[in-house]
């Protein structure tokens, strides 16, 4: 009884253990680098404790398993975004905010227990080895299976992932011929960009995704590009956008405003305040801007968001943002862990907090977005009054503080996709099965496919393509023969933007999808 009690307490004991000692160095606030930690000179006696355990306890414990889930428990009793990354998943985790990876430079998917490859990156390894859309990858190295029910995602990644200059083997089969290629692995940039094109008469759409090492020099490189085709106005959409390094959030911010303005603060209990304000002249201080955001834009994108705002710099439009504003220090630990710690809070510049409340626990702060859902928020706008500190703008503009930002126009989150047909097309993937696999059979009718305008044509042309659907669908179970007229108009226009990504990449599907969406279509309307 007495050894089932210690097993019970021996996670706190190591959690805490773990953690004491601990000194905070210099802010990096959104920067990844790595600082170390060290024991104080003065053992305590949880440390007594924890030696005592390893010198005479009984049975042999297993030290990465316990430490894992002691400091997984004990962070989850602090704050939602203090995170511990094991050693094993370090590199991965780093390489998202990196802006690359190191592999083969294919996009792949499981049809039929079979990896197809169903995008070959411009100019990567997989490129210069041959491999083409269609090809499925058989084997890696002679003897790992790449075909099978129990194969997943993250164990193909890890086959065909590895350092650069390093090479994998892999076969291949295309059009019923097995074929052997070696391909030498590469670093293989990941843009933070999704899309910039001119999207009406004087007026550039630039899509973020995330914010990564490369993103400031990624959005100036598309900014000059649709400068030089005649852009004198901004539609700059951080849908989805979950954030990541401030530092290039603020970068970005400085080229829409002018002077020496505030863009965002920090500031903790044990950190001081630290100013981030702009240094220099910007590409786009002065036309006009709309910024479009929604319940999963959060952290950095929220940064940048309230700047603009609070300066009344541009038009917000969308629905409230997630409400992250807690920054995170990364600690690496001595067995290649790293800790992300909560040390300080992000400011607008009107000193509104962008956090929203997590004192009723991780769960609760969890459930938080899935509640605006149910309670209609995001269908009829904020459902309740702001609790949160109001703020005056230099214009007049009455905002709020806590709880992410507040658009200053509401679009509604659109339900008319959630009829059970159309939910199981997505869910189980069948609507990109079906895209896939019509483009394999009409390779060559897409074969010199340069826009979206292009695909639209080619795809009306076919009528038959609905009840090909229809077929292929029913093979998953899904009848859509009772669905309303609108939602197959809805699902030919999705159809029509996954070929697009297909042949032209992230530009041509949101190039694509925007024709439809209501986002755009008032930030269109407003820019006239």
């Amino acid at each position: 009884m007495g050894s089932k009690k210690l097993q019970v307490w021996l996670p706190i004991i190591f959690s805490l253990v773990l953690i004491v000692g601990m000194i905070l160095g210099y802010q990096i606030r959104g920067d990844i680098k790595s600082d170390s930690f060290f024991n104080l000179s003065n053992s305590s006696s949880l440390q007594e404790v924890l030696h005592l355990i390893q010198d005479k306890y009984v049975d042999a414990l297993p030290q990465d398993s316990i430490n894992e889930v002691t400091i997984t428990d004990l962070l989850s009793h602090l704050d939602p975004h203090s995170i511990y990354i094991p050693a094993s998943d370090f590199r991965e985790v780093n390489d998202e905010l990196m802006g690359n990876f190191q592999g083969i430079g294919v996009e792949f998917q499981l049809f039929n227990d079979t990896v197809n490859i169903i995008r070959v990156l411009k100019n990567g390894p997989s490129e210069k080895a041959g491999l083409q859309i269609g090809d499925k990858i058989i084997t890696a190295n002679d003897t790992v299976q790449l075909a099978g029910k129990k194969l997943n995602a993250e164990n193909i990644r890890k086959q065909l992932r590895g350092a650069a200059g390093t090479s994998v083997k892999i076969t291949i089969v295309r059009d019923n011929i097995k074929k052997d290629v070696t391909i030498e692995r590469g670093s293989i940039p990941v843009s933070s960009i999704d899309a910039a094109y001119i999207i009406a008469p004087k007026t550039g759409y630039l899509r973020i995704n995330k914010f990564a090492e490369r993103t400031y020099e990624e959005f100036m490189q598309s900014m000059e590009m649709l400068q030089k085709q005649g852009m004198q106005k901004l539609v700059l959409d951080l849908r989805g956008n979950g954030g990541g390094l401030l530092n290039e959030a603020v970068a970005i911010a400085d080229e829409f405003l002018d002077g020496d303005k505030l863009i965002v603060y920090t500031q903790g209990n044990k950190s001081a305040r630290v100013d981030y304000r702009c240094k220099k002249d910007g590409i786009f201080e002065k036309g006009k801007l709309i910024v479009l955001v929604d319940e999963t834009s959060a952290s950095a994108s929220e940064v940048l968001t309230g700047a603009l705002q609070d300066w009344d710099r541009a038009t917000i439009i969308g629905r409230r943002t997630f409400g992250k504003g807690l920054v995170q220090q990364q600690f690496q630990l001595s067995d290649g862990s790293a800790l992300r710690l909560t040390v300080a809070r992000y400011y607008t510049p009107l000193g509104r907090s962008i956090q929203k409340p997590y004192n009723k626990g991780k769960e609760k702060y969890e459930e938080e977005l899935l509640n605006r859902f149910h309670d209609g928020e995001v269908i009829k706008g904020d459902t309740a009054k702001p609790i949160g500190k109001s703020f005056k703008t230099a214009s007049g503009h009455i905002v709020y503080g806590g709880g992410g930002i507040t658009p200053d126009i509401f679009i509604p989150f659109d339900t008319s996709k959630n009829s059970m047909p159309i939910i199981n097309l997505f869910y189980k993937n069948t609507l990109n099965n079906f895209v896939y696999q019509f483009y394999i059979q009409n390779k060559q009718e897409f074969k010199n496919v340069n826009s979206v305008k292009t695909i639209d044509s080619l795809l009306n042309k076919n009528e038959n393509n609905w009840q090909l659907l229809q077929k292929f669908a029913a093979k998953d179970s899904i009848i859509l023969s009772n669905i309303s007229l609108k939602e197959k108009e809805e699902v030919i226009e999705r159809m029509k933007a996954i070929m697009a990504r297909q042949i032209l990449g992230p530009e041509g599907y949101f190039e694509t999808l925007n024709y439809y969406d209501k986002a755009i279509q008032k930030s269109i309307e407003l820019m006239k």
